[in-house]
């Protein structure tokens, strides 16, 4: 029972995880005409709501520069005595995923009942915009949250989602009218993963990027799991037109994973590096052709590749916890060069990550590594060859954002603390309980997951089943 505890809290969080059969909409008929729609959709841009004039939104999951760094400068180090106030708070559906911020609006995928429903809520007073709804057709196979792990992207004017049985959408982001939905589990033979679906969509140029990871028919009578029995049908990530919701491309003959596909610039040319279930693959968007393939998968059948692809440079670190560890790659257009990994079969490694994204910084790796709470910590080390340089000594499992020299971390209890991002030592700024209620919010319940996000100097943090929207400039 550890162990199945230990691979669904794996996924829960991805905020970064799971599949069945998607009707459309109960709400907002699709339009007849789709793409006439989808044109006219991007003529009403809506104003924006964003009173504040300082400080960046955070549009996508892990931010606009697709690493969990937020540009802003001037945070409020002193959190103690209610100096780090709540200016709203909201009850949150079945979910795991942290949602976006664009424009004064904050997106939320959440499930109520037997529907995944995404609600836009005025990012500054949390009032509530517009809500719609989509049914919803799936069943965690351990018992665990049924509800979506992945975030809200907005671009321009629509916002897209990927739910947790492989429903991907396209809405206003004016009222949530309905653009175009595909249901890519049915439409391209997704075998149910142990933990559903768990990308967040990638938006480039006029494409929506999401990973997939189909199966040919005759797998389809395969058991819900039994990935070891299914075949991969060249699906792995597939592009769809943003405005119409047709199939552009598909690419690479792998299975999905936990993880999310972002961009990376090589020899100034776009690439779109995928962390699948068997590896790294890199991607040529505007072929939606395959570049290259770097295997990186634990021989264990339940096992979890989830984090989002680490780029520094040309340098790129992927890392999965339960068997192999981390591995940095230099690459290019063609093959990638190893520069180094972790040793197999060895408890000495330099990272073990398990659902949050580590983020790196001038050299220097911030992250969690490790699989559950005893065996967990957050730790600090260098890039280029995987040298420790400290840890922290809780064992307790967290996520990072950066802002400012600093970095807020969340554990999976509840607490919250504002870290210096020094190189030779763990240097605690202030802290937080967010497990215990205040004055101006409600305790925010385990397990704590998401990763926080910042959007005009207010920092949004969620638990179980609340997200707060708190006040972090100085």
């Amino acid at each position: 029972m550890t162990y199945k505890l230990s691979i669904a809290v794996t996924l829960a969080v991805l905020a970064a995880s799971w599949g069945a059969r998607r009707c459309g909409a109960q709400d907002d008929p699709l339009p007849a005409n789709r793409e006439a729609a989808a044109v006219s959709l991007v003529d009403r841009s809506p104003p924006s709501l964003a009173t504040r004039t300082q400080g960046s939104d955070w549009p996508r999951f892990l931010g606009a520069t697709y690493d969990g760094k937020s540009p802003e400068q001037g945070i409020g180090r002193d959190w103690s005595e209610g100096k780090l106030k709540t200016r709203w708070h909201a009850r949150l559906g079945t979910s795991y995923g942290i949602g976006s911020v664009a424009d004064g609006r904050y997106f939320q995928l959440d499930r109520v009942g037997d529907a995944e429903r995404l609600r836009c809520l005025h990012a500054e007073t949390g009032r509530e915009l517009w809500s719609q709804s989509q049914p919803v057709e799936y069943r965690d196979m351990y018992g665990y949250n049924n509800g979506p792990r992945s975030s809200p992207t907005v671009a321009g004017s629509a916002v897209y989602t990927l739910g947790v049985a492989g429903q991907l959408t396209c809405r206003a982001v004016s009222d949530g009218r309905l653009i175009w939905t595909v249901d890519t589990n049915t439409r391209y033979g997704v075998i149910q993963n142990f933990f559903g679906v768990g990308c967040s969509p990638l938006v480039l140029d006029d494409q929506v990027i999401v990973m997939v990871g189909g199966s040919p028919p005759e797998d389809r009578r395969v058991g819900y799991g039994a990935l070891d029995r299914v075949s991969p049908n060249g699906s792995a990530l597939v592009a769809f037109d943003a405005d119409t919701g047709e199939e552009r491309w598909r690419v690479g003959d792998y299975l999905a994973s936990y993880s999310s596909p972002r961009p990376m610039v090589i020899d100034g040319k776009t690439v779109v590096l995928a962390f699948v279930r068997e590896g790294l693959m890199a991607v040529d968007p505007a072929e939606g052709r395959e570049l290259w393939f770097f295997p990186w998968r634990s021989p264990r059948l339940e096992s979890v590749n989830a984090i989002v692809p680490v780029v520094e440079d040309r340098r790129v670190l992927i890392s999965e916890c339960y068997d192999l560890g981390a591995a940095v790659l230099e690459v290019s257009q063609d093959q990638p060069r190893l520069l180094w990994r972790d040793p197999p079969r060895s408890r000495q490694r330099a990272l073990r990550a398990h659902w949050a994204t580590p983020i790196a910084l001038d050299g220097i790796v911030f992250g969690c590594s490790g699989r559950n709470k005893p065996d967990s910590d957050l730790r600090c080390f260098a890039l280029g060859d995987g040298t420790l340089r400290w840890e922290d000594d809780r064992r307790v499992r967290s996520s990072l954002l950066y802002v400012d020299g600093h970095f807020v971390v969340l554990d999976e209890d509840g607490q919250m603390q504002l870290i210096d991002a020094t190189t030779e030592e763990l240097d605690v700024v202030t802290s937080i309980d967010l497990a215990s209620p205040a004055e101006d919010r409600p305790a925010l319940k385990e397990p704590c997951w998401a990763a926080p996000i910042l959007a005009r100097g207010l920092l949004y943090v969620r638990g179980r089943d609340h997200v707060l929207c708190m006040e972090l400039g100085d």
